[in-house]
């Protein structure tokens, strides 16, 4: 008699896996289900919002409007100046004021020559407080 040998190659063919990849969906299910828990729940120390009382003693700062009109003309604080006269002007405004602060405005049609005219003699005179107002300026 012959003894028949059965190969276990066979039962290697037919590997299951179905309990595995059951296993896989649930892990998956349980990281989907946790994960947005663990960030909302994040605990920070967030700073105040609240600012100190204003001082009524503090001086105001005083900011000098410059406007470029249309025609070419150049105003500080309303008065007429020219480009040369404009740096006589703000040199001493600068002597008198390390901080000196300066918002400037140009109307609607203004010819950006102009502006550049002006931006270029407050870099020149290093008043580095500068600010560009699209709307009127508050007095």
């Amino acid at each position: 008699m012959r003894k028949t040998t059965r190969s276990h190659h066979g039962t290697l063919n037919e590997l299951n896996i179905t309990p595995l990849l059951d296993l896989v969906f649930v892990l998956l299910v349980i990281f989907i289900i946790t994960t947005p828990q663990l960030v909302n729940n994040l605990e920070m120390a967030l700073p105040s919002g609240q600012l100190p009382p204003p001082n009524p003693d503090a001086p105001k700062p005083k900011i000098n409007r410059i406007l470029v009109t249309e025609a070419g003309q150049i105003f500080l604080n309303d008065q007429p100046f020219t480009v040369a006269e404009l740096r006589g002007a703000l040199q001493t405004l600068k002597a008198a004021d390390r901080e000196l602060a300066v918002v400037v405005k140009a109307e609607d049609q203004t010819d950006y020559q102009n502006m550049i005219h002006v931006l270029d003699l407050l870099q020149q005179l290093d008043i580095t407080k500068v600010g560009l107002a699209t709307e009127g300026i508050a007095p």
